[in-house]
């Protein structure tokens, strides 16, 4: 018997999938929000010390969640596909013990290796305390936030993206007075500062472990109504890791890339990088729009390649692709025509505002080619086809840092030649992944 996710419409199947994941992304963006200000609350030591951190916390998340995470995902729907449901089963104790795997790779690194990396990044004195306080506990419970990405990624590759997305929500709500609580204390209670900011996301992912874990064990996604007791097969850890790895190399290069480009515009001084800031903003609020579209079409096109559907996991990916062009190039275009409307919501020094308008009038009219390439990343992790996306991520690396130091040191374009660059890499990157489905669409490989 076919999944149902073969023969169902493409439009309404990928707004049910999609829909939960890219509404809790939004409520990330707030909970980002009320994040910054209790810290700003500890004072500017706090804000220098967590800095220090964020980047290795971004690397970590985006791997479970959307490299690793995507791997899992697809794997469970191309076995769902193919009516593979003894993997189906198996693959969820396989998942959990990669994800503890992962979990421990960075809990060692941030106890061994962070302090280091802080001290050659500039921490010292109090700043470096407070990033170590806030690493220390927060990569401890990594294995929680690993484990909780893995069973909402189990859900989504099992076609159900609704439990996720209420126990997502339900956290993320509750997340918020609880890290204020932590935080900042109440009454006569100072709080634990920034090792209280630590321990609240282990507080709900302990919450969300056991409530995804109950939603799995109990068969919610409707395909399997036991764990079932499966010996471990390397064939099941290498079908995750053929497409989570590949994947995680993209989120690597991704951050790499910022951190360049980063470098390049702080050459410019404190008004440039601040502008800079601002200006990215915008991406790092219409990202997760192309990842919840994204999710949606790892399912639809893992399920449809499992089942041997090559014609429609193409048409699935088309699709979450344009709808992203489309809703990414709206709101980008229209930010583009209104720059300074935009920047003065953050900023009000003019050399500030001007950097963030120069970024922002060379780089968000390429947003919708960036939500393209983006989504149909996501699409080629449930095709299990990660070469073409993950060449295109080191394309935009090379385009960005490499064009942008080109254009500041040998064509003399300053700031603007970096924004130029980071324009040019957001659309080649889109054009390769676009470009090398529409010349070479996913077929069923040889043998």
């Amino acid at each position: 018997m076919s999944h149902p996710l073969v023969t169902a419409p493409i439009g309404r199947s990928l707004l049910r999938l999609a829909g939960p994941t890219t509404a809790v992304m939004g409520v990330q963006v707030l909970v980002a929000i009320a994040e910054a200000w209790f810290v700003a609350r500890l004072g500017v030591e706090a804000l220098a010390g967590i800095a220090l951190v964020i980047p290795f916390i971004t690397l970590m998340m985006n791997m479970a969640n959307g490299g690793m995470g995507g791997g899992v995902a697809s794997a469970l729907a191309r076995a769902l596909g193919a009516g593979r449901l003894d993997d189906a089963r198996a693959l969820v104790m396989h998942a959990l013990l990669l994800g503890l795997g992962c979990a421990t790779v960075f809990t060692i690194f941030a106890w061994t290796a962070l302090p280091a990396v802080f001290r050659w990044l500039g921490g010292s004195g109090p700043v470096l305390e407070r990033a170590l306080a806030f690493s220390t506990v927060w990569f401890s419970g990594a294995v929680v936030l690993w484990w909780g990405a893995f069973l909402s990624a189990l859900l989504r590759g099992g076609g159900d993206s609704a439990t996720p997305g209420r126990i997502g929500f339900v956290l993320s709500v509750a997340y918020i007075p609880l890290l204020g609580l932590l935080t900042l204390g109440i009454g006569d209670w100072p709080g634990l500062g920034l090792v209280g900011c630590a321990i609240a996301p282990l507080v709900t992912g302990i919450a969300g472990v056991a409530l995804l874990g109950r939603a799995i064990a109990r068969g919610r996604p409707g395909f399997w109504r036991m764990l079932g007791k499966a010996p471990l097969q390397f064939r099941l850890f290498a079908e995750i890791l053929r497409v989570g790895a590949m994947g995680s190399v993209t989120t690597i290069t991704s951050t790499v890339t910022a951190m360049l480009v980063t470098a390049l515009v702080g050459r410019f001084g404190t008004a440039a990088l601040a502008g800079y800031s601002i200006g990215m903003r915008l991406e790092f609020m219409l990202a997760p729009l192309a990842f919840g579209i994204g999710t949606g079409a790892t399912t639809l096109v893992g399920i449809a390649a499992g089942a041997g559907a090559w014609p429609r996991a193409v048409r699935v990916a088309w699709t979450g692709g344009l709808v992203a062009f489309l809703a990414m190039g709206a709101i980008g275009g229209t930010i583009a025509l209104l720059p300074e409307t935009w920047s003065r919501l953050f900023a009000s020094d003019p050399a500030v505002i001007a950097a963030a308008v120069a970024c922002i009038a060379h780089v968000a009219p390429f947003y919708c080619l960036f939500g393209l390439g983006l989504t149909l990343n996501f699409a080629s992790q449930g095709a299990g086809r990660m070469a073409v996306p993950v060449l295109a991520s080191v394309a935009r690396l090379v385009v960005a840092a490499g064009g942008g130091w080109l254009a500041v040191e040998e064509l003399g374009l300053g700031l603007d030649g970096v924004f130029i660059a980071i324009a040019a890499s957001l659309a080649i990157y889109g054009l390769l992944i676009a470009g090398a489905l529409l010349l070479f669409p996913w077929k069923p490989r040889r043998g």
